[in-house]
């Protein structure tokens, strides 16, 4: 019996060490069947094209700047000669410079609230529209996000970011519905990644999190994560889109705690 993604085409942005949710999304979908392709640029491109060399098989890497539009038709390209079509799409990407971060939310100034908005939502529209010509009907387009309908202390306008892709995410599925295409988001609890580890004070959002979610937390492990992924990938969920499921524990769910 062949596995959940079997025969599978998917391109896996996001992949840095692995500690990446991205890289657990790339290797569980490898272990249930699907064909992977990776993508980073810059100097980051070196340490995925490291990651890469312990996935069996190794993952080609091909060069992804979500902002610049010629990079996104390059990888176009590079697909449709490689496979001849797309059947997964992920997006792991996101970023905000420094001064938009950990505390600066009334000091930040537009240039980098724009970098934030543009990388981490706007390149989820941008790949979609770039990449939808080579998906079938039943593909599916994934994003990572972190629940963006309440504040959270340190994660300012990366957070403002997070809720533009959720509605992001919204108008993809209604605009790539008719071509069959679904688009959903996975909310992820705070995990220790090389990410997530250069916004100072994110560690206070993890201290709760074990404490409060029901099924409880290990900012750890982003194996749940991973498989969440790798099932909204398959055609298990044929008629879901516009979605957002929660793989943090319970956490969502509950109410402030009783001091």
């Amino acid at each position: 019996m062949g596995g959940l993604l079997e025969g599978k085409k998917v391109l896996v942005t996001g992949v840095l060490d692995r500690r990446s949710i991205a890289y657990s999304i790339a290797r569980i979908s490898q272990e249930q069947g699907a064909d992977i392709a990776l993508s980073s640029f810059g100097r980051a491109a070196n340490l995925t094209r490291r990651t890469a060399k312990r996935m069996d098989p190794e993952p080609p890497v091909l060069e992804l700047d979500v902002n610049k539009p010629e990079d996104i038709k390059s990888v176009a390209e590079d697909l449709s000669e490689r496979w001849g079509r797309l059947d997964g799409l992920v997006h792991a990407v996101a970023f905000a410079p420094e001064d938009a971060l950990g505390g600066n939310f009334l000091s930040a100034e537009w240039p980098s609230v724009a970098m934030a908005l543009q990388t981490s939502a706007y390149s989820l529209a941008a790949l979609a529209t770039g990449l939808k010509d080579l998906m079938e009907p039943g593909s599916s387009i994934v994003g990572l996000d972190f629940d963006a309908s309440v504040a959270w202390p340190a994660y300012d306008w990366m957070g403002v970011a997070k809720a533009a892709m959720e509605s992001t995410a919204r108008y993809l599925a209604r605009d790539l519905g008719e071509k069959g295409l679904r688009v959903n988001l996975v909310s992820a609890g705070p995990l220790k990644t090389l990410a997530a580890s250069g916004i100072s004070g994110f560690e206070e959002i993890e201290g709760v999190w074990g404490r409060q979610a029901p099924l409880g937390w290990k900012a750890t492990n982003p194996e749940p994560v991973g498989r969440a992924v790798a099932s909204l990938l398959s055609d298990w969920w044929p008629a879901t889109t516009g979605e957002i499921i929660h793989v943090d524990g319970g956490y969502h769910a509950m109410g402030s705690p009783i001091k």
